[in-house]
């Protein structure tokens, strides 16, 4: 087997691009918690998507796929190394020279494919790290809950890597240059943000941001008769919201997570109204984050216990929601 696996975790963590993130940037040196990648990247932001193709509408707490990791790369002025190509023969090429050369590798791929995913739903912005392979087989890092150290053959591989569709890109990969001098992540915290929060609070339109959970909450209470299966669909709904690789509450324990591993930087940093500040959004995001997973455990009870009520109840939630993420992104974009 080919190995690419020195200076790599041994586990996974608990969403997949920063997983893949932490093993990359591990190989050359870096080493920052799961939380720090992802609030460095300006990981959160809130989406809900829904069109006449869907069985059921999409609630996601995060940046596209891949933003976080150009964004993570540009606070931190990492050499960031990105290859694309239409041709499978030569996406493989390009992969398995650098692993070869002892450089694992992310890769963005349909997990739909993978052998070791339990659940069979198409989801093309999925990332994992590429550690090594054989004749047959491909090894991985992958999350926590899909196994961390996994292995799938390389035609499914190269299947997922194929894939086309939302979220999708061309046979993507990518690795982090040797570092040009040691990663210092205090100074770009603030501008991190300030980042995520002006995107939040000036979304470009109404289904993104704090628009987007306004406009999720007017919706909420229509939903058990928008999917097509009640019993089925809300379930997932809420599994994809709360265990679906985003560390709960769509995300908001990660950032609430980054916001307390922030406040010892900022001490050395920045002024002392930084560190209320930043506090203060904290706490406003651990308060979101346990309202998130009371909506979630809404909108699972609906459909499980045939319960339109509940999500009445849940879109009073999602109001709460929305006011406290508006307050908490307005204070700290003011750092």
């Amino acid at each position: 087997m080919t190995d690419a696996s020195t200076g790599v975790p041994s586990t996974g963590g608990v969403h997949c691009e920063t997983t893949a993130l932490g093993a990359l940037l591990g190989h050359v040196g870096v080493h920052l918690d799961e939380p720090m990648l992802f609030g460095l990247g300006s990981g959160l932001s809130f989406v809900y998507w829904d069109s006449k193709r869907q069985s059921a509408p999409f609630l996601g707490g995060r940046v596209k796929p891949f933003e976080l990791t150009r964004t993570l790369a540009r606070h931190l002025d990492l050499d960031l190394r990105v290859q694309e190509t239409s041709s499978a023969r030569r996406a493989w090429d390009q992969v398995r020279t650098l692993v070869d050369d002892g450089v694992p590798v992310g890769l963005q791929l349909d997990s739909h494919d993978l052998d070791y995913f339990g659940s069979r739903v198409h989801f093309a912005g999925h990332v994992v790290a590429l550690l090594g392979y054989d004749t047959e087989t491909a090894y991985l890092l992958d999350t926590a809950q899909q196994g961390g150290r996994v292995s799938t053959s390389l035609d499914s591989l190269a299947r997922a890597r194929a894939a086309r569709g939302p979220m999708s890109a061309p046979h993507r990969s990518f690795t982090f240059g040797r570092l040009r001098e040691p990663v210092d992540p205090g100074p770009a915290i603030v501008p991190a943000i300030v980042e995520c929060a002006e995107a939040f609070l000036h979304p470009p339109i109404a289904n993104i941001g704090h628009r987007g959970i306004r406009t999720t909450a007017k919706r909420a209470g229509s939903w058990f008769d928008r999917v097509e299966d009640p019993h089925r669909d809300l379930p997932q709904m809420a599994m994809l919201m709360e265990r679906a690789g985003t560390g709960g509450a769509l995300f908001r324990n990660l950032y609430r997570d980054f916001l307390t591993a922030c406040l010892p930087l900022l001490d050395d940093a920045g002024p002392g109204e930084r560190v209320a500040s930043v506090e203060r959004g904290r706490d406003l995001y651990a308060e979101s984050a346990t309202l998130w997973t009371r909506v979630a455990g809404l909108v699972e009870r609906a459909g499980l216990e045939e319960d339109p009520a509940a999500l009445t109840e849940a879109a009073g939630l999602l109001l709460r929601v929305a006011d406290l993420e508006t307050a908490a992104m307005t204070t700290l974009r003011s750092l």
